[in-house]
């Protein structure tokens, strides 16, 4: 498999283009919203049992949603990314955890079209689909990077990847390491291997406050045998490759979104049933009182505010996406900020939904049984993926100079 770098005056297309219309929008929400049903049923005591998520990943395939982005000619959806998206913030409303597991899941999988040669794409893509492949990933950028060293079969991989998002239940695993000696020394590639390939080693030391069925733990590799055939392709500076992690930024913020859609409509349940009212309200219920009334209402505006910019960008990046190797820098960067603009508001107004959503349930609602503390608890851990300052940095560097942030696997 080729492993040089992409060349855009040859790439003819990404396998996106055009639109989704209104009829696969729907079919897909009508999707999710059967899997989001089916995870609030239990969501917090599958939070408190910790284990890996092998169940909800089932579910996920079973629906198809695992096969959205996937191209019809490789024996998937023929889904465009508005529709994932909306896949990712409505079940993001139910259970945060599987939702940034899709999420990765579709950044992870659709490195066969911003990494690999045009010609492997459709192998790549149609052994996912028929398979019901889960796409996990090891890049954090935060750790040292791995070891990939040239040998006569093709690579040996050593060293060690924390925040290993969705490893220890992915069927697959996107690597990405830079290359010591041989012809492609110096080179940063990304390669595929199973979770199951021998010498890699899963940990499972992921135990945090939030996001708890991400398993998100880390990874291990002890001289793995990484051959030419694992390896999807060159990591290049090029405008179409590098919009992966900008997608990957609008994932966050849908789910972000999703979040806080879930605690507001959990927090209206809660609020609806509360009997009787404040003893210095004149209201006769709390639901009825108008304190109670502008706390939600505020609340619910701000979070309508964040949906809609979303749905905006959810749609302008089928636009981007559909240049394929025609995208350039300005292009590239352009969508970049308004994609951080969106993360620095989502960030904002998830934490304050989740938060806020107690003033108006009450004492009672703490209650561990209540489980409302789930959504603050997921989107305060997610949310510290990177800094939001910086974001908000990125923004105004952008609107003042015009000039963008350096690229790497955050921006």
């Amino acid at each position: 498999m080729s492993t040089t770098a992409i060349d855009t005056n040859t790439l003819p297309r990404t396998p996106w283009n055009g639109h989704a219309d209104e009829r696969e929008l729907e079919h897909w929400a009508s999707v999710a919203r059967t899997v989001a049903q089916a995870l609030a049923v239990d969501a917090l005591a599958r939070d408190a049992a910790n284990q890996d998520p092998f169940s909800e990943v089932g579910l996920l395939r079973d629906s198809g949603l695992l096969n959205l982005l996937v191209p019809a000619e490789s024996g998937g959806a023929g889904g465009h990314w508005e529709s994932a998206f909306a896949a990712v913030r409505i079940i993001a409303a139910a259970d945060g955890s599987i939702a940034q597991l899709l999420a990765y899941h579709y950044a992870n999988q659709s490195s066969i079209a911003f990494y690999a040669d045009p010609a492997t794409q459709g192998a790549w893509f149609a052994r996912s689909a028929a398979a019901g492949w889960l796409w996990g990933d090891s890049v954090n950028p935060v750790d040292p990077d791995l070891s990939l060293t040239a040998v006569d079969e093709g690579y040996r991989l050593n060293g060690l990847k924390r925040f290993s998002t969705g490893s220890s239940v992915g069927d697959v695993i996107v690597v990405n390491a830079a290359v010591s000696g041989g012809t492609n020394d110096g080179k940063v590639l990304a390669f595929v291997l199973e979770r199951t390939r021998e010498g890699l080693e899963l940990l499972g030391d992921w135990d945090h406050l939030g996001q708890r069925l991400s398993a998100s733990g880390s990874v291990k590799y002890h001289d793995v045998l990484v051959t030419p055939g694992d390896v999807l392709g060159e990591i290049t500076p090029d405008p179409i490759v590098t919009l992966l992690t900008p997608g990957l930024q609008l994932a966050f913020g849908n789910f972000y979104l999703g979040i806080a859609e879930g605690a507001l409509a959990a927090g209206r349940k809660i609020l609806l049933e509360r009997k009787n009212s404040w003893f210095l309200s004149a209201a006769g219920s709390y639901a009825q009182d108008p304190i109670f009334q502008r706390t939600i209402g505020e609340l619910k505006a701000r979070t309508a505010a964040v949906g809609a910019l979303a749905e905006k960008l959810n749609r302008r990046f089928d636009t981007e996406v559909g240049r394929a190797g025609a995208l350039d820098a300005a292009q590239r960067g352009d969508v970049a900020v308004a994609i951080a603009e969106l993360k620095v508001v989502a960030t904002e107004v998830a934490l304050e939904v989740a938060n806020r959503i107690y003033e108006v349930t009450g004492a009672s609602s703490t209650g561990n049984d209540v489980g409302l503390d789930l959504f603050w608890r997921n989107v305060r851990t997610h949310s510290l993926h990177d800094p939001v300052d910086y974001k908000k940095i990125e923004v105004g560097q952008y609107f003042l100079h015009g000039t963008n942030a350096p690229l790497s696997l955050y921006t």
